[in-house]
């Protein structure tokens, strides 16, 4: 097996004092949470600073660990001749149980290590129950505002239900994690965990790419020509759009920081001009399309060949 150096992993000298000890694990586990760190591997390190504060911060289990000398972290390790009858095995606080802790651990400390088998024997300590993954579908306003959500599980055999916090901002593809929310051990340790999946579900009015917030707003050809001020509805509320002369149909507006929040910066609001016509007309509306059909000399399409007059 590969030695583990705890000292190195929390940080700290050999010689460091139980306040010191204690200091190192806060900050490295509020680093590695799972939770909330967007490191890498965070998950891992976050056992492996468990693990290593299990031992430090047990005097007993931290001057057994103390007496195997200075080796390398990852070098091959086996342990001392007589190991075994370091008093039975390590009692400790109960920090380990249902762990998911090295292999190292769990030959140096991890298990009551039995007299009657001449101290080789060794029971594991409780298994973490599985973790339970599922999909979690939100409205785009619930993921835009943060929402409580309650969902039932089936899991080993039983209902229940749980209540979580969404937080705003949230987006497609975004993991949640509920600790202690999974199937329960089958060996009396911890509970595993529920990791929810998000999903968002399309929109009447908006379309969601990346960060960015999307909306199509029709317009009639004379607010296009002439430029008008708009009333338009966003996530947040309603803002007033000032729409220049001469718009263009398929004419990308941006309302800056308007879109999804999120820790790495908002996403921008998108309105998208789309110039309609009314679906009929009164003689009087024809007959001034008609007049400024006489009156302008504007080409649409100035690049096409000229047509064949037959």
């Amino acid at each position: 097996m590969k030695y583990k150096d705890y000292y190195k992993t929390l940080g700290i000298a050999r010689d460091a004092k139980p306040e010191e000890i204690k200091k190192a694990y806060r900050r490295l586990a509020r680093k590695y949470h799972p939770d909330v760190s967007k490191e890498t591997g965070a998950e891992e390190k976050f056992k492996e600073v468990n693990e290593a504060n299990d031992v430090l911060s047990d005097p007993e289990k931290r001057s057994a660990y103390d007496q195997l000398g200075y080796y390398q972290p990852g070098q091959d390790f086996r342990p001392p001749p007589g190991w075994g009858g370091h008093g039975g095995g390590f009692s400790g606080r109960g920090d380990a149980a249902g762990m998911d802790f090295s292999d190292f651990f769990s030959q140096m400390f991890g298990a009551e290590r039995s007299a009657g088998m001449g101290g080789t024997g060794r029971r594991r300590a409780p298994q973490r129950g599985q973790n339970i993954e599922a999909t979690l579908s939100l409205t785009l306003d619930e993921a835009f505002h943060g929402c409580e959500k309650q969902i039932n599980l089936a899991a080993s055999g039983e209902q229940r239900s749980v209540k979580m916090r969404v937080p705003a901002g949230s987006m497609p593809g975004n993991r949640l994690r509920l600790a202690g929310k999974g199937h329960p051990s089958p060996t009396g340790g911890a509970a595993g965990d529920l990791l929810l999946t998000l999903q968002i579900s399309p929109h009447s009015l908006y379309r969601l790419e990346a960060k960015d917030i999307y909306l199509d707003m029709p317009i009639t050809p004379w607010e296009a020509a002439l430029g008008c001020t708009l009333t338009v509805p966003t996530l947040a509320g309603n803002l007033r759009l000032k729409v220049p002369v001469g718009a263009r149909s398929g004419q990308k507006l941006r309302l800056t920081g308007r879109g999804m929040p999120a820790a790495d910066g908002t996403g921008d609001f998108f309105v998208q001009l789309m110039i309609v016509l009314p679906p009929t007309l009164s003689d009087e509306e024809k007959a001034l399309y008609e007049r400024l059909q006489s009156l302008s000399s504007f080409n649409p399409r100035p690049t096409f060949p000229s047509p064949d007059v037959s």
